[in-house]
C-alpha cells in the first residue's frame, strides 16, 4: 500500500458525488491514490479524469474508470468527447468486491494510464485526450471514499536514451544488509519474460536470479552456485507484471533475505543462499523490457 506520508493534497472523507480541481498539471509520473470501501448494495461507481467541471455542456472525460457489479462483474473504461462516448474497453478480471476496502492507484504515463488495485496491476488505457487538458477529478456512484491523494513525481521518460540490453554494471557498493537496488522500466507489449541477476564478478555465482515469466505468470527465483542452479522458488500471492506496464522494482538486502517490491507493493522474499554478500557487486538485466533507470545505494 502507498504511504499517506508520500502523498500530497490529501482529501479525507470527500462527499460523493465529488468534483475537485487537480492542483498541479498531470504529467508522466503523477499518481492518484484513492482509498475506499464498496458498499454491499453497490451496483457501480466511477472515477473520472475530466477536462473541467462543466455540466451543460458536459465536460470531456479523458479517462472514465467504471467498476460495475450488476450482472457481469467488470470494469468499463472509456472517453467522453463532445458529449459522446467512445468505444468501451472492458476488463473482466475484477479486483473489487462488495463490502471490502480497496486502494486504487492511477499512474499517469506518457502514452497511457496504468491502474493498480490493492497493489495488483489491473489495466492500461491509452490516452485519447491530451494530458494537458485534464484538470479535474470526479467520483460518483455507490462508493465510500476515505481519502484521495496525489504524488507528483516524474518517471524516466521512455523516449530518453535507454540502457542497452543485456545490461551489466558494477553496483555503487557491494551487497550487504541495508543495500538497495532500484530498477525502472517498461515491459514490452509482446514480452515473454526478463531476468535480473545480482552476482559476484570474481566468480560465476549468482546470489539472486529474478525471472518474471509473463506467458506462465511465474516469478521464478533461484541462485547459481558452484556451477549449478539450485531449486527454483515460485510461490507468490499475485504476479505483478503485465505486457506494456511501467514498473519500479526495489530489491532490498536484509540480514537473512532479499525483499522485492514492485510498484510499491511487497512481492516476495528470498532467503540468502550465497553467504558471501560482500562479493556480490554486479547487476545484470536482460529480456523483454525497456530499461529506463538503474540506481543502487
Amino acid at each position: 500500500m502507498t504511504s499517506l506520508n508520500s502523498l500530497q493534497n490529501v482529501i479525507y472523507e470527500p462527499g460523493i458525488p465529488y468534483v475537485g480541481t487537480i492542483s498541479e498539471p498531470l504529467e508522466p509520473g503523477t499518481s492518484i491514490v484513492l482509498r475506499g470501501h464498496v458498499p454491499g448494495d453497490s451496483d457501480r461507481f466511477q472515477v473520472d479524469l475530466q477536462c473541467g467541471s462543466s455540466v451543460k455542456p458536459r465536460a470531456d472525460v479523458a479517462f472514465h474508470f467504471n467498476p460495475r457489479f450488476k450482472r457481469a462483474n467488470c470494469i468499463v473504461c472509456n472517453t467522453l468527447r463532445n458529449e459522446k462516448w467512445g468505444w468501451e474497453e472492458i476488463t473482466y478480471d475484477m479486483p473489487f468486491k462488495k463490502e471490502e476496502s480497496f486502494e486504487i492507484v492511477i499512474m499517469v504515463l506518457k502514452e497511457k494510464f496504468q491502474v493498480a488495485v490493492n497493489g495488483r496491476h489491473v489495466l492500461l488505457y491509452a490516452h485519447r485526450i491530451p494530458l494537458d487538458k485534464v484538470d479535474t477529478l470526479g467520483i460518483r456512484g455507490q462508493v465510500t471514499i476515505r481519502s484521495v491523494g496525489f504524488c507528483f513525481s516524474p518517471v524516466p521518460k521512455s523516449d530518453m536514451p535507454q540502457f542497452t540490453l543485456p545490461y551489466v554494471a558494477k553496483l555503487n557498493s557491494s551487497m550487504g544488509p541495508g543495500r538497495t537496488v532500484v530498477i525502472k522500466g517498461e515491459v514490452n507489449t509482446c514480452a515473454k519474460g526478463f531476468n535480473v541477476n545480482l552476482r559476484s564478478a570474481k566468480s560465476r555465482a549468482i546470489a539472486l536470479h529474478l525471472n518474471p515469466r509473463l506467458n506462465s505468470k511465474a516469478f521464478v527465483r533461484n541462485s547459481f552456485l558452484q556451477e549449478s542452479w539450485g531449486e527454483e522458488e515460485r510461490n507468490i500471492t499475485c504476479f505483478p507484471f503485465s505486457p506494456g506496464m511501467y514498473f519500479e522494482m526495489i530489491i532490498y538486502c536484509d540480514v537473512r533475505d532479499f525483499k522485492v517490491a514492485v510498484n510499491g507493493a511487497h512481492s516476495l522474499e528470498y532467503k540468502h543462499r550465497f553467504k558471501e554478500l560482500g562479493d556480490v557487486d554486479t547487476l545484470e538485466v536482460d529480456g523483454d523490457i525497456r530499461l529506463l533507470e538503474v540506481r543502487s545505494w
